[in-house]
């Protein structure tokens, strides 16, 4: 049975986990003021350039579930301290480069950091008083988001005040940080279920997802129809649908499918691919409609620094209105919490078709869009959480990141397509195309709300004690 005792000072252990959630996230976003450089900084391609970004997606995708599964067999801490430390290694790998393949490398083994939230919520749960675990998940929750929001200006502010390098010692500087902060603050919890390790179970899901998300993450590049495309997208659909027979026929499988079947946890994870790709889509959009010029009769004219300082509020918002979704879950439920979030997130993309002609404009409607990402993304974990044993909990959430994953690259990859799909004779990407874009967010962030509503409601509290590894928790309300 899981020991797990409280922290004894419950607000610094949030704190130092939401630091480290917050120093994970950051990973995604902390290149892109210097993505249109690296061709000439590390002497390649535009196009192999372009993996700087994408093999941190990716290995980000692939740890999480494995991250969860070993997260549930050695104790939750650990992996936590581990991931932390693939954060801090990278970066001083990054910040140590100069060519493309110790870059890749180093933004690698920084996106085995994603691992830390969806094991760091889970550990929350087990840590914190009953009475502060709601707003503990949420406020971990919402750092998926925030750190993306603020990524960007952060790096554009340190790249302008020196070199490119010094953007990863400063990753590595909070790495270090957050390690010592885990270490001192977060306490060990006994809650290990020793067991067997799926190595192959690892090995399918980790070749399946990577040929798909490859494939998706290229499809604007290279055409949703070519053959490249279609070969590793349907190739990695082919190799998950034999790898998810293969883990129904394990007895101590990576990721327990008949787990993730169940009806709360299944239609969470679908409305976490929608709310994802709602989430996603503005971080595409509006920075290319803040940085074009203003002689385009539509762009905004605005520097990098600068439109990262104008999206900034939203990463704001959403680390105010994660305690605004612990409250909401407290009174209506997590399933009604989840339907708000995702059908304010399809208001301000609704919003932004008609705030266009101002930098303040496109500010106030990422800022509501920011809003329902904060409040939708606190309430899945607990959606989750309250679906499955303690025992199955990292293992649960990790798949739920993973869905979230998911949709933020389905979303930058048909953003991407659109956006090329319609281009001006200067070959950057007309108005109608930042329109269809804005329509695209809202029809994937209402598709969420639809989802949601049917998540069965139960007449359950959200401040109930974690239940004991072998009690089935209830499904949320």
């Amino acid at each position: 049975m899981v020991t797990a005792p409280r922290a004894s000072t419950p607000t610094l252990s949030v704190v130092a986990l939401c630091f480290g959630g917050l120093a994970a996230s950051l990973t995604q976003t902390m290149v892109i003021p210097i993505q249109a450089q690296f061709p000439q900084l590390l002497g390649t391609s535009p196009a192999n350039a372009a993996w700087v970004i994408t093999v941190t997606l990716l290995a980000g995708a692939v740890t999480m579930p494995v991250s969860g599964r070993l997260a549930d067999m050695v104790g939750k801490q650990r992996i936590v301290v581990l991931t932390t430390v693939a954060l801090l290694v990278g970066s001083i790998v990054c910040a140590l480069s100069d060519s493309l393949l110790p870059m890749l490398v180093g933004r690698g083994i920084q996106g085995v950091s994603m691992g830390f939230i969806p094991v760091g919520i889970a550990l929350l749960r087990e840590i914190v008083p009953p009475r502060l675990a709601g707003s503990a998940v949420a406020a971990m929750s919402a750092t998926l988001g925030v750190g993306g929001a603020i990524g960007l200006p952060l790096a554009a502010w340190i790249v302008q005040s020196g070199s490119w390098h010094a953007l990863f010692w400063v990753s590595a500087a909070v790495a270090a940080a957050v390690l010592v902060a885990v270490l001192t603050l977060v306490p060990h919890v006994h809650d290990a279920a020793p067991g067997r390790f799926d190595v192959a179970g690892a090995i399918g899901l980790v070749l399946g997802l990577s040929a798909f998300l490859v494939g998706l993450s290229k499809a604007s590049v290279w055409g949703w129809s070519s053959g490249r495309t279609l070969g590793f997208m349907l190739g990695g659909v082919a190799v998950l649908l034999v790898w998810g027979m293969a883990e129904l026929r394990v007895a101590e499988p990576l990721v327990d499918l008949r787990t993730t079947a169940r009806l709360p946890v299944l239609l969470t994870n679908l409305a976490a691919v929608a709310v994802g790709m709602g989430m996603m889509a503005q971080a595409v959009i509006v920075p290319q409609l803040l940085e074009l010029p203003d002689a385009t009769g539509y762009g905004l004219g605005q520097t990098i620094l600068q439109a990262g300082l104008w999206m900034a509020p939203g990463g704001l918002m959403m680390m105010l209105f994660a305690p605004v979704s612990s409250r909401l879950m407290g009174t209506i439920g997590a399933k009604a919490t989840l339907m708000i979030g995702a059908g304010v997130l399809g208001a301000g993309y609704l919003l932004a078709l008609g705030l266009t002609s101002a930098p303040w404009q496109l500010a106030v409607a990422s800022v509501v869009i920011s809003i329902g990402v904060g409040i939708g993304y606190a309430a899945m974990p607990t959606l989750v959480l309250d679906a499955v044993p303690l025992r199955e909990a990292g293992s649960a959430v990790s798949v739920n990141t993973l869905m979230r994953s998911v949709g933020t690259t389905s979303a930058a990859a048909l953003m991407g397509t659109v956006l090329t799909s319609s281009t001006t004779a200067a070959g950057v990407p007309t108005e109608g195309a930042f329109s269809a874009c804005f329509v695209v967010g809202a029809v994937a962030a209402f598709t969420g709300v639809a989802i949601a509503a049917f998540i069965p409601r139960r007449s359950t509290r959200h401040d109930v004690p974690v239940p004991a590894a072998h009690e089935p928790a209830v499904a949320s309300r």
